[in-house]
């Protein structure tokens, strides 16, 4: 009471005086301990509040390519209000993210901070999880993604929204051709859209057990046939869609924008509160899915099989061993809604952006593109049977895999890795305290000269039968304790999507000169445009 007396007796005048006060005071503290700080590096000078946001712009790669133009192997930057030394050399990034690198002291991405905590991640799933009992508990419930079972309904899946897929294509084909022959016609087509329509349904089934119907929604949209689904539930499911792309944005800004500017600068408090309410709405959708699965699951006899899908595993699994304590205890729905939104994040835009990239680098270089069409064939001879992918097929598809691989070392699909050191460690030739940033420049990384000949050439001979390649560090799933868990999951779905559309379709860029259009402004780069020109391929 007696302070808000004060406060209320405070002049316009005096008002004002505090706020210049407090202001001089925070911008004396911000540059003492910037001209103070242990093993100072060359880097952007950093301002108050924004660090070196204004640098960054709206372009991530490019800030940090030219960020090692201009300051070297090793330097700094300020962002989040924290200190991040950037990391391009690749002994440096494998040290930290070697797999020999055990325990818990490189396993932490971020610092706890408050946006982590008001965006709702803190605490749940495994990206930002700061505990390290925490994260390996949640760790476990990845675990299946790896199984036999899973990955036959990983193909099954794939197999089936392929076929789909192509009756889209053939539909619209013959529509916009005015009905000519089923198997001469020419359609151009934004490949991303599809692929995203695709990738959404793919892990929504592998997540929950049921699709998003993304394709169906893009198709209905421009096609003048529609589907036999109805549009309520299209709609409804497409709404969820784009609840969780808007959550995967929202979070980066809660990351990286600082609590004062989210809180009370114009424009950006109102994306801050629209993020917000979409929060709720995506948090309050997950636990309706638990629940009715949970209700699901309880009617089910005991003989009745259950499904494969990682929301099924979570609640069936009755104890969830935490090794770090004595007693075993279950995974409650929070928890389990944590794992959830992070499967959905990390696989809703990665895998369609990946096999964008992989069909631009195919469709520059044509005499690649034979040589995926020449192994295509020969594990796929012609047949009249209906077209599916087995198990066996893919592990035939050796030189597939080596496109995978260079596509991803050129555009690594999170050219970006952070880690929050928790004990004093040694790295770049310097001693560093616990509690230091650092930012791993991944795309750097896989473009150096001294690890790899002629970087910039597209080459997937490198990785084609190649044991001394495959030994080469190529951190483009992350590594060590944080490798990514879906990555396998990842392969196998580019995989499939290789073989099925390059084996039924003819693509083409419609312009050759044109690039990559990209949206960089985050940390996971989004292709926004890719007009393809399609056809089946007889």
């Amino acid at each position: 009471m007696a302070i808000q007396k004060i406060i209320e007796s405070l002049t316009v005048k005096e008002y004002l005086f505090f706020i210049v006060l407090i202001t001089v005071v925070y911008i004396f503290n911000f540059y003492y301990k910037y001209f103070t700080r242990t093993n100072p590096l060359p880097g952007p000078f950093p301002l108050p509040f924004i660090g070196n946001i204004h640098n960054v712009g709206l372009d991530v790669r490019k800030f940090y390519k030219e960020c090692r133009q201009k300051y070297g192997d090793t330097c700094e930057v300020m962002l989040m209000g924290l200190r991040c030394i950037v990391l391009t050399r690749p002994d440096d990034i494998e040290k930290i993210l070697s797999p020999a690198s055990k325990g818990d002291a490189y396993i932490r991405r971020f610092p706890y901070t408050e946006g982590e905590a008001e965006i709702g991640h803190y605490g749940y799933g495994l990206l930002n999880n700061i505990s390290y009992k925490h994260w390996k508990r949640n760790r476990q419930s990845f675990t299946h993604l790896l199984a036999p079972k899973f990955m036959d309904t990983v193909i099954n899946s794939a197999n089936n929204l392929y076929e789909e897929l192509s009756e889209y294509w053939h539909t619209l084909g013959i529509q916009r051709n005015n009905n000519v022959n089923a198997d001469n016609w020419a359609l151009e087509i934004d490949f991303p859209a599809w692929l995203y329509g695709y990738s959404n349904d793919l892990i929504s089934i592998l997540i929950t057990g049921e699709r998003t119907y993304s394709m169906v929604s893009y198709y209905n949209k421009i096609s003048n046939i529609k589907s036999k689904f109805f549009n309520a539930l299209i709609e409804d499911e497409d709404t969820f869609v784009q609840s969780i792309i808007k959550h995967i944005d929202g979070v980066e800004f809660f990351m990286f924008i600082n609590p004062f500017i989210r809180h009370y600068a114009p424009i950006i408090r109102d994306k801050s509160i629209s993020i917000l309410k979409n929060r709720d709405y995506l948090f309050g959708r997950l636990r309706m899915v638990i629940k009715k699965r949970r209700e699901e699951i309880e009617k089910m006899s005991a003989d009745t099989e259950m499904k494969t899908d990682m929301l099924t595993s979570l609640i069936i699994a009755n104890k969830i061993r935490d090794t770090d304590s004595i007693t075993d205890k279950p995974m409650n729905d929070e928890e389990i809604r944590g794992n959830l939104l992070e499967a959905f994040m990390g696989g809703t835009e990665t895998g369609p952006n990946a096999f964008c990239y992989i069909t631009y680098y195919l469709c520059k270089h044509p005499h690649i593109k034979q040589k995926v069409l020449s192994e295509i064939d020969s594990v796929f001879p012609k047949s009249s049977n209906k077209f599916s992918v087995t198990h066996d097929d893919l592990l035939k598809l050796k030189y597939c895999e080596a496109v995978i691989k260079e596509t991803l070392r050129l555009m690594p699909v999170i050219g970006l890795n952070t880690r929050y050191v928790t004990e004093e460690c040694k790295i770049a030739g310097y001693k560093w305290p616990a509690g230091t940033l650092f930012h791993l420049d991944v795309l750097s990384t896989n473009r150096d000269p001294e690890l790899w000949p002629n970087p910039e050439v597209y080459d997937p001979d490198r990785f084609y039968n190649n044991d001394q390649s495959d030994k080469k560090f190529l951190p483009i799933f992350g590594g060590g304790l944080r490798i990514c868990p879906g990555r396998k999951l990842a392969v196998v779905e580019l995989l499939i999507l290789m073989a099925s559309v390059y084996k039924n379709f003819n693509l083409d860029l419609t312009n050759t000169h044109e690039s990559l259009k990209i949206s960089t402004n985050g940390v996971i780069p989004k292709v926004l445009e890719m007009n393809v020109r399609i056809s089946p391929r007889i």
